[in-house]
């Protein structure tokens, strides 16, 4: 069993079950989580006499002595102030992997600072949501040096089903912004088709059944479409983090001089339903644009 040590801090929907299959794989872990109550009752959950697991009341704390820093927070300005505090307080050496989606210039801004405190950083934002998480699935995509990302296999494949290394540093983060441009338009067209077979009468299951293995089959449609037509929306990815992201690939797509469209179309459509109050519903509440009903 590995007794490498870990630190995890974030756990939210996503961090929370993230950090409890680290235990699970025999890494002696360190949480912590801006709500102490909750990075507690994580060390309460997991911990065990063969392998103790601990939470800390301050990031300093819970980086002190990793070899592996983990990272799942919300935006930017959450990912600078904490690795402000990890830069000061970590060990040389420390390896930084960042699983937060943010912008690629963010993660080469990381990058840069951490050889300046000679320690390694890698960009690992996931994809699979919060069942992902909870089932130990991911999709991991990872931007920076091979020798980090060897280092920080095993680690991360104690959640994943497929962790592959992009390129250099930014291009896991990049390549996040194109699975969500990708989800953004695979959700405008289900919605459309749920509400097309809403209209004819077609049962969900039976739409699922038999179109999951044609041209159009897809995990959205796999995994949201009983939910979404049977109008249950209190799961997955909130809109709020999608729009999140789909700002920053709006920031990248101008500067690069790439036209969005349909995302734009989108994001639009989800600034609607927030108003509505479906801030927090996951995605598939994108079909709720063809109706007026309130929340």
């Amino acid at each position: 069993m590995s007794k490498q040590k870990v630190s995890f801090l974030g756990l939210g929907a996503m961090g929370y079950p993230m950090a409890g299959f680290l235990v699970k794989k025999g890494y002696e872990v360190t949480v912590f989580n801006r709500t102490t109550a909750k990075a507690e009752k994580w060390a309460d959950e997991y911990s065990s006499n063969e392998n103790p697991a601990k939470f800390a009341t301050t990031p300093e704390e819970a980086v002190a002595d990793a070899d592996i820093v983990f990272t799942c927070l919300g935006n930017d300005n959450d990912v600078r102030e904490v690795f402000t505090k990890i830069f000061a307080s970590a060990k040389t050496g420390a390896l930084l992997v960042d699983h937060t989606t943010t912008s690629p210039s963010l993660a080469q801004e990381l990058y840069a600072e951490a050889q300046k405190h000679n320690m390694e950083f890698l960009d690992a934002p996931v994809s699979g949501g919060q069942a992902g998480a909870e089932q130990g699935i991911l999709t991991i995509m990872v931007g920076g040096d091979q020798t980090s990302f060897d280092n920080a296999l095993d680690a991360m494949n104690s959640y994943a089903k497929a962790t592959t290394l992009i390129g250099s540093s930014g291009k896991g983060q990049a390549l996040k912004m194109v699975n969500q441009l990708c989800i953004t338009g695979i959700l405008q067209g289900l919605s459309e088709a749920w509400s097309m077979a809403k209209a004819v009468d077609i049962d969900a299951k039976m739409m699922v059944d038999v179109l999951q293995h044609g041209a159009a089959g897809s995990w959205q449609m796999v995994n949201r479409t009983e939910t979404a037509m049977n109008n249950e929306f209190d799961f997955g990815f909130a809109i709020d983090w999608m729009r999140k992201d789909l700002a920053i690939c709006f920031d990248e797509a101008e500067k690069l001089g790439v036209e969005l469209p349909l995302a734009k179309q989108v994001d639009e459509k989800y600034a609607e339903l927030q108003e509505r109050g479906y801030s927090r519903s996951d995605t598939s509440v994108l079909v709720k644009q063809f109706d007026n009903e309130k929340r």
